[in-house]
C-alpha cells in the first residue's frame, strides 16, 4: 500500500531570492565541490589535464606537467604531488584511471576525509627526516601527513602547546621519550631549567617530594631504615605496615594529581614512628645517643683540622681567642663529665 505525503503548504505569497552577479555563484559553487570532495577537487583538473608519462602530444590533448604548472602559476613538484596522489587512488580502485578522464568533464569524486591517506603536501616526506617522521607517526597508529604538516609548521605547534594543555602534555611526554636516547636535547633541557630560577625551584620542590616518597618506599619495602642520628636498624612490623598503607596511597595518585602533601604527611608519620622506636628501646635509645656523639664530635673534629695559623697576624683578633677560651672550658667540662660516667 502506498501512503499518500501531503504536500508542504506553499505561503500565499513568496519572495523569490534576489539574482547574484555570475561570478560570486561559481566561487559558491567551487566552494561547495571543495567543501565535500576536498582535494579531490583539485586532484581531479590535474589528472584530466596533465598528460601521463610516456605518452606522445599527439595521442592526447593534455599538457605536461610542467606546462599545466606554468599555467597554474606553481611548481611542478606541487602539480605532481596531486598527480601522484591521484595514481595511487586510481590503482585503490578509488578514483578512474588518467586514460579515462578528459579535459573539462567532471567524474564522482571520494569524500574530503579520504584525501589526506594519499596526498603527501611535504616535499620533505621522502627525505631522511621526513622518513624518520612518517615511521614514527605510523608506529603511533596516524597518517604521516598529519605529522610532516606539524614538523613542518613549528609555530602552528608552538600556538598548539601555549594555548592547549593536552598538547602540552602530549608535547612534554614526547620530550621526555625522547631525551632518552637524545643527549644533545637532554644537555640544552638541562641547560633551559638552570637558567630559569623558577624552573630550578621547581626542581627542588619535586626533587624534595621525591625523596621522600623514595625514603618511604625504602622502609616499606626494604625493611630497613635510618635513624636520625645515621644507624640503620631493622623497621618494626608496625612501622612497615604504616609505611605501606601510605605508600599505597601514593602509588594510587593520578599523575596529574599533586603529591607534595601526601608525600609529606607520609614522610613525617615514617619519622616520628622512627624516632618512637628507638625511645621506646633502651639499648637502642643509648646506641642512637654514643652514634650522634660520634658523629658531632667528628664533624668538630674535622673542622679544626681544616683551621691553619701561618697568616693568622693577618687576620688575628682578641674575639677570636675569646671564643677559643670557651670552647677550651665547654670541652673540659664535656671530657670531665665523660671521665666521671666511667669511673
Amino acid at each position: 500500500m502506498t501512503l499518500a505525503i501531503p504536500a508542504p503548504e506553499v505561503p500565499a505569497q513568496t519572495v523569490e531570492a534576489a539574482p547574484v552577479p555570475e561570478t560570486i555563484a561559481q566561487d559558491a559553487r567551487e566552494f561547495g565541490a571543495y567543501a565535500r570532495t576536498g582535494g579531490w577537487t583539485f586532484a581531479l583538473k590535474v589528472a584530466r589535464s596533465v598528460r601521463p608519462g610516456g605518452q606522445s602530444a599527439e595521442d592526447s590533448d593534455k599538457v605536461p606537467a610542467k606546462r599545466f604548472a606554468e599555467l597554474a602559476g606553481c611548481s611542478p613538484e606541487r602539480v605532481m604531488r596531486f598527480y601522484k596522489a591521484w595514481d595511487v587512488a586510481a590503482d585503490d580502485g578509488l578514483v578512474p584511471q588518467f586514460e579515462t578522464l578528459q579535459p573539462g568533464v567532471d567524474v564522482e569524486l571520494p569524500e574530503a576525509d579520504v584525501w589526506l591517506s594519499y596526498y603527501s603536501s611535504r616535499s620533505s616526506a621522502t627525505s631522511v627526516r621526513g622518513t624518520a617522521i612518517t615511521a614514527a607517526a605510523e608506529a603511533e597508529g596516524i597518517r604521516p601527513t598529519k605529522a610532516l604538516e606539524v614538523a613542518e609548521n613549528p609555530t602552528a605547534l608552538r600556538a598548539a602547546i601555549l594555548a592547549d594543555p593536552s598538547t602540552a602534555q602530549a608535547a612534554r611526554s614526547a620530550l621526555l621519550d625522547r631525551i632518552e636516547e637524545d643527549e644533545a636535547l637532554r644537555s640544552a633541557l638541562a641547560r633551559d631549567v638552570a637558567a630559569r630560577e623558577e624552573l630550578k625551584k621547581a626542581v627542588a620542590g619535586e626533587t624534595k617530594v621525591s625523596d621522600r616518597i623514595e625514603f618511604v618506599r625504602q622502609v616499606a619495602e626494604g625493611g630497613q631504615v635510618k635513624t636520625p642520628a645515621g644507624q640503620v636498624i631493622e623497621a618494626p612490623a608496625e612501622l612497615r605496615q604504616e609505611a605501606e598503607r601510605h605508600l599505597s596511597l601514593l602509588d594510587e595518585l593520578d599523575e596529574g594529581d599533586e603529591a607534595g602533601e601526601w608525600a609529606a604527611e607520609a614522610y613525617g608519620t615514617v619519622k616520628t614512628l622512627i624516632q618512637e622506636t628507638v625511645e621506646a628501646d633502651p639499648e637502642l635509645r643509648v646506641a642512637e645517643r654514643r652514634t650522634k656523639f660520634y658523629s658531632s664530635l667528628s664533624k668538630a673534629t674535622k673542622v679544626f683540622e681544616e683551621l691553619t695559623f701561618d697568616d693568622a697576624g693577618e687576620f688575628y683578633e682578641d674575639e677570636m681567642v675569646a671564643r677559643l677560651e670557651e670552647l677550651q672550658g665547654a670541652l673540659a667540662v664535656c671530657i670531665e663529665a665523660l671521665r666521671k660516667a666511667a669511673g
